[in-house]
């Protein structure tokens, strides 16, 4: 599956969260070690979802980006 994530600084580290994955959450120290964490995270939601018998919904979010005039 394909799923969208955010990737935002946190002071001196980086967080991410999934929208479609509700408490699916990750840190680290660069935007490239966040990935990984996230992706990691993904997967162990995922499996503990399916161990307690639980839906997994598809990914339904989209990410875009819009012009905004300042």
């Amino acid at each position: 599956m394909r799923y969208a994530i955010v990737i935002e600084a946190a002071g001196s580290n980086y967080s991410a969260y999934v929208p479609d994955l509700p408490g699916c959450i990750a840190t680290g120290g660069t935007i490239e070690e966040t990935e990984r964490e996230i992706c990691t995270a993904i997967e162990f939601h995922l499996k503990g979802l399916q161990a307690d018998n639980l839906p997994v919904h598809t990914a339904s979010s989209r990410v875009d980006y819009v012009e905004v005039a300042a």
